[in-house]
C-alpha cells in the first residue's frame, strides 16, 4: 500500500543509514520519547543500521506504563463495587496492580468494560441511569482532549452518575525530569509527533534552551525515524540545541487550538506520580473547579490506597533511559507478558514488550 511503502522503503532507508555514518564523529545517546517509536525501531531493525556511535535509550512514552500502581489499585478498588460500571482502554486490563490486575477483577465478577473512546462511557451512564459509570482516563496529550470532550458532553447532558478516574500526564515535565536527574545520559530527544500534533511543540523550545539540547519532532514509520536521527545527530554534531519538526505533514508549533481550548477548559496541570519514576511537578492533569464533582477517586474514597512498586523490576530505570529492557535480571523469566511484573512488559507501546516480541531469545541470551 502506498501509504506505507513511501515511509518503509528499504533503499530509501539504507541510504539515511549511511547519511547517518557519515554524520556521526561523536559517541551521542540519544531518547525516542514515544514508546509507538520504540516498537517501529525494535520490528524494523532501525537500531541495527546506526552507526557504533550512535546509541538509542528509551523513554517514558507510554501512558499505561507511568501510570502508578496505587492508581491501578485504585481503579480496581472502584470497580469492585456492586454499583459501578468501569470502562476502560483495553491496553490497562492487563496492568498489574501490587495484587492484582483489572482484568483478574472481571474475571472475579466486576463489571468492567472495554470501551473505544471516553464518549462510549458517556452513553453507558445515559443508558444505566441506576449505575456509576467510571472511565480510566489514561493518556499524554493526544488522548486527553477525548477526555475533555466526554466531560463537557457529561455535563451538557446533566449526567450525575459519571465520573473520571483521571492519570494523564504530559510529555515535557517528564523530559525535564529527565534531564535534571544526576544519572541522565540523554543528549538530544525524538519527540512524539502524534502528541505535537494535538499540543504543538513551542513548549519545548525552553527545555532545548535550558538544557542545551536538540529536540526533533518526528514521526513513527522507519524513514520518519532515520529522518529525525539524521536532523538530530547534524545539530548535535554542530553543537545545536533547536527544536526541528520532521512529522510536517502532521504537526505544528501551536498544535490543535480547538482541542488545547477544551483541555484548558476541563484540565489544569498538577503534580503527578509516575510509575518507576516519582512525582514530577506539573506533569498531570486534574479535574479544574468547574469538572471536580467528576473525580472518581473522591467520589469513592479512594484517595488513601497507596502500593508500592515490586523490588526486581527495573521499569522506572528502563523508563528513564538508564538501562534496557533485556539488561534487567527478570526480562524473560520472572517477567513475560503473561506473568509480568511491570506495565512496559503489558502495554502495546512498552519498551519490554518490544524487546520480548521482536528480540526475545535474542535480547535472552545479552
Amino acid at each position: 500500500m502506498k501509504y506505507l511503502d513511501e515511509y518503509r522503503d528499504r533503499r530509501a532507508a539504507q541510504r539515511y543509514a549511511k547519511l547517518l555514518a557519515a554524520l556521526t564523529t561523536k559517541p551521542w545517546t540519544v531518547m525516542e520519547i514515544c514508546g509507538g517509536q520504540t516498537h517501529s525501531i525494535m520490528r524494523f531493525g532501525i537500531d541495527r543500521l546506526l552507526p557504533p556511535g550512535l546509541q538509542l535509550v528509551h523513554g517514558p512514552g507510554c501512558p499505561v506504563c507511568v501510570t502508578p500502581l496505587e492508581l491501578i489499585d485504585r481503579a480496581i478498588a472502584i470497580s469492585r463495587r456492586p454499583e459501578t460500571v468501569f470502562c476502560s482502554f483495553g491496553d490497562m486490563l492487563r496492568v498489574p496492580g501490587s495484587r492484582s490486575s483489572l482484568l483478574e477483577a472481571r474475571a472475579q465478577g466486576a463489571d468492567i468494560r472495554v470501551v473505544y473512546s471516553p464518549l462510549d462511557a458517556v452513553e453507558l451512564a445515559r443508558r444505566l441511569p441506576a449505575r456509576q459509570v467510571v472511565f480510566f482516563a489514561v493518556g499524554f496529550e493526544t488522548t486527553a482532549p477525548m477526555t475533555a470532550m466526554a466531560a463537557r458532553r457529561a455535563r451538557d447532558l446533566g449526567l450525575k452518575n459519571f465520573s473520571l478516574l483521571t492519570a494523564h500526564v504530559l510529555v515535557p515535565p517528564a523530559m525535564a525530569a529527565i534531564l535534571s536527574a544526576p544519572a541522565n545520559r540523554v543528549q538530544g530527544f525524538l519527540a512524539a509527533g502524534h502528541v505535537c500534533t494535538v499540543a504543538g511543540f513551542s513548549d519545548y523550545e525552553p527545555l532545548a534552551r535550558r538544557y542545551r539540547v536538540p529536540i526533533v519532532v518526528t514521526g513513527f514509520e522507519p524513514l520518519d525515524i532515520l529522518q529525525g536521527l539524521c536532523m538530530l545527530t547534524r545539530q548535535l554534531e554542530r553543537g545545536l540545541c533547536e527544536v526541528q519538526n520532521q512529522y510536517g505533514r502532521s504537526a505544528r508549533a501551536a498544535g490543535n487550538q480547538a482541542a488545547l481550548a477544551v483541555l484548558r477548559e476541563v484540565f489544569e496541570p498538577c503534580r503527578r506520580q509516575w510509575r518507576g519514576i516519582g512525582p514530577i511537578e506539573s506533569s498531570g492533569l486534574r479535574l479544574t473547579p468547574p469538572y471536580a464533582d467528576l473525580d472518581a477517586e473522591k467520589r469513592f474514597g479512594v484517595q488513601e490506597i497507596a502500593a508500592q512498586e515490586p523490588r526486581e523490576c527495573l521499569a522506572g530505570e528502563i523508563l528513564q533511559g538508564l538501562r534496557k529492557p533485556h539488561e534487567c535480571p527478570a526480562f524473560g523469566t520472572l517477567c513475560t507478558p503473561e506473568r509480568p511484573l511491570g506495565a512496559p512488559m503489558v502495554s502495546s507501546e512498552g519498551a519490554c514488550a518490544a524487546y520480548h516480541r521482536y528480540r526475545g531469545a535474542e535480547a535472552n541470551r545479552k
